[in-house]
């Protein structure tokens, strides 16, 4: 796949990128070590070099509150060795994101879903300062329970002010913090805290979704059911009482009242604090945050935990620099709780800025999304691809809004269609930055993604991040050249590495750590040795003036096609099917409405065939024309190898919670895994998995 042209769709002017703040930072690097770096291609390139250099002076430029120490990172390290950060360091996450004590200042804006009939529901808004006195509060009837460093405190909640505090106010004392949205099933969050076993699980009653409530407390009744029968702990459970219901459906007296937990915080607090301070619990730099759960899709989710300071430092690099964020900018990203956006999100406080916190249905309202640009002033709106692909075809928000504060799009969690980049600039804002960002749960952060500095490109992603290795590698071991697919390896260690799974050293058994320890070791560095894999293929396209070359996203390398040895990610038919299939490309209603593409097994598994599932629009029937059609732009824009074998008209497309095609597990379904191979809490719709299962017999009885 080529790189997609050489005429941006976006370019910063010369008074823009003279004035932000890679270009800051680029002359402090040339000032302290005496450099002459140019451009973003010079610095990236001595970033990746000189990662010791390049972290410690992150560090001075974002004013990280906490004591640095002398040392940095061992610089020759290899990733697999996940070398110690910062050794002398002390510092907390939670410290660095209020250090804004403003009571003009808003740090938080929630907005919730309306419901049907309903009048629409009002904003709730919370000071810097008056988040910092319920901060302090809610740490201080963590406390009073017997709280300590290292215990985990949880969430099963949606985007509200109270989650946020709940997750600051637990990290400001040392504890880890477990998350998961509200719109998981019980089991699902039982498979993920079960293995954690948190002390408290702060809650909430219920939860609006397409413009209809929905009663969470059954769901948490479940949950605690659970939890008894396979931990000796017994959680206390916090209630955030919504508002949104009066039904105390499945409340158990045992239960606190958030209000009432507040209250007792407040006080007990004499003793907590120091003239008013929080009595911050500063721990080193690796020292545990927050633990977040892979998928799961095809086994238990893996329990991820990550390092205080490699998140904090991370954020301010992504934030502060890369993205050039500023106290002023209004920042959204839409994201449930179970998400890490949430958690980079929520890291915007670091920079001063006004969070936009939102939950419930995107789409059922379009335009209320894009009202809050107007009315709240966004300047820095984050999604999903998926959102981007639905908004399309429904919606113009040019055509109803200013989105005169608009700067920034961000988009992740899939691939950014190439389309969809036409979609921003002819129907959102021809004046933004569209920033297609990669990283994912396993990082917390970004491997790729956004620069003031640099053009935006059709269906790129602008630039690899500043201290990040990042490299394509072949199968063979070999990096890939330009514009040729491969591997996303990084080569050097960086802060955000996860400090493992869990239960690490010292939080749990001899043998349970030393299981922990090898299934990181293999999740990440069994592919290539000593090198961190990442799963996903991509390539890094040829370098242009400054930039050294952007990425384009082809899928994940584990849903991979290889028909004929020609390897080629699911990315480059979805392009196909988008540009040329989707409703926006095609007058006829006869249109693509979603499509999975998966290879199938042949020549007793000497080679494989394309298998392409569509759902066609308004339930109407795929015609043989269509099917030709398909066929034929596939062909002709790709090769013959891209080319389906079946093209196979389904009712429904599966995707996981956090809204991603699950190729992998129905490729292993049609491939003759039983359904039970698939953990069914992971998914949103898991029973159209059988129709699935059932066109695998088909499928592998007809040569």
């Amino acid at each position: 796949m080529a790189a997609n042209g050489d005429r941006p769709l976006w370019a910063p002017s010369s008074e823009d990128i003279q004035t932000s703040a890679v270009t800051s930072f680029l002359v402090a690097v040339n000032e302290k070590y005496h450099l002459s770096l140019a451009a973003y291609h010079d610095l990236y390139a001595w970033s990746t070099t000189h990662l010791d250099k390049f972290w410690d002076l992150v560090w001075d430029q974002a004013d990280v509150i906490g004591v640095k120490g002398q040392h940095i990172v061992d610089n020759w390290a290899a990733p697999a060795s996940n070398p110690p950060w910062f050794r002398d360091a002390k510092v907390n996450w939670a410290e660095n994101l209020l250090w804004c004590r403003s009571r003009e200042k808003i740090a938080l804006i929630q907005a919730t879903e309306s419901i049907i009939s309903s009048p629409p529901s009002p904003l709730r808004r919370v000071s810097y300062a008056e988040l910092y006195d319920l901060v302090a509060n809610i740490a201080s009837a963590l406390l009073s329970l017997g709280l300590k460093p290292g215990d985990r405190v949880a969430a099963y909640a949606s985007n509200c002010i109270e989650n946020v505090a709940a997750c600051l106010a637990a990290t400001a004392i040392g504890c880890i913090w477990v998350s998961a949205a509200a719109d998981f099933g019980a089991h699902g969050v039982l498979e993920r805290f079960e293995q954690v076993q948190p002390r408290v699980i702060v809650v909430v009653d219920a939860v609006v979704y397409n413009g209809k409530v929905h009663l969470h407390l059954p769901k948490v009744a479940a949950l605690l059911d659970g939890l008894r029968q396979k931990s000796s702990v017994e959680p206390k459970v916090v209630v955030v009482h919504t508002g949104l219901s009066t039904s105390s459906l499945g409340w158990q007296e045992e239960w606190m009242k958030w209000t009432d937990f507040v209250v007792t915080g407040k006080e007990s607090r004499l003793g907590r604090t120091t003239a008013g301070e929080i009595a911050w619990c500063r721990k080193g730099f690796d020292w545990p945050l927050w633990i977040l759960f892979s998928s799961g899709t095809t086994g238990r989710p893996k329990p991820i935990v990550h390092r205080a300071g490699g998140m904090l430092l991370q954020a301010k690099k992504e934030l502060g620099i890369c993205a050039n964020m500023k106290e002023d900018d209004v920042f959204f990203y839409y994201t449930t709780t179970g998400w890490m956006m949430w958690n980079f999100l929520v890291a915007g406080l670091s920079i001063g800025c006004t969070l936009v916190l939102y939950d419930g249905s995107p789409l059922r309202e379009p335009e209320y999304l894009w009202n809050l640009v107007d009315e709240l002033g966004i300047s820095i709106f984050g999604t999903s691809a998926k959102y981007l692909d639905g908004l399309s075809k429904v919606y113009k928000p040019c055509e109803h809004h200013r989105l005169s504060t608009l700067r920034h799009i961000y988009s992740t969690g899939s691939p950014l269609a190439p389309g969809l980049f036409d979609y921003v600039y002819s129907s959102i804002s021809n004046n933004v930055l569209l920033a297609s960002i990669t990283g994912g749960t396993d990082i917390c952060s970004l491997f790729a993604g956004m620069c003031t500095t640099l053009p935006v490109y059709r269906g790129e992603i602008q630039c690899r991040m500043l201290g990040m290795a990042i490299n394509t590698y072949m199968p063979t071991g070999a990096p890939s050249a330009a514009n040729e697919a491969g591997e996303l390896v990084c080569e050097r260690p960086f802060p955000c590495m996860p400090i493992g799974f869990w239960p690490l050293a010292g939080f749990g058994e001899e043998e349970a750590v030393r299981a922990a320890s090898t299934r990181y070791q293999a999740s990440y560095f069994s592919e290539f040795k000593d090198i961190w894999y990442h799963g996903d293929h991509v390539l890094i396209t040829q370098p242009r003036a400054g930039n050294g070359g952007g990425l384009v996203m082809l899928g994940r390398s584990d849903g991979v096609l290889n028909p004929g040895g020609i390897r080629f990610g699911s990315a480059e038919i979805y392009d196909i099917l988008e540009t040329c299939f989707s409703d926006a490309a095609k007058e006829s209603s006869d249109h693509i409405e979603d499509s999975l593409v998966v290879g199938q097994s042949i020549d007793h598994g000497m080679d494989e065939r394309v298998i392409l599932f569509v759902k066609i629009a308004h339930g109407r029937t795929l015609s043989l024309e269509l099917e030709n059609e398909i066929k034929t732009e596939i062909r002709s824009r790709r090769s013959p190898r891209h080319t389906p074998a079946q093209i196979i008209q389904v009712d429904d497309i599966p995707y996981t919670l956090n809204g991603k095609r699950v190729e992998v597990p129905v490729k292993k379904i049609i491939n003759g895994a039983p359904i039970s191979s698939v953990n069914p809490a992971t998914l949103r719709n898991p029973e159209c998995l059988v129709a699935y299962a059932e066109i695998g017999k088909i499928l592998r009885s007809v040569p």
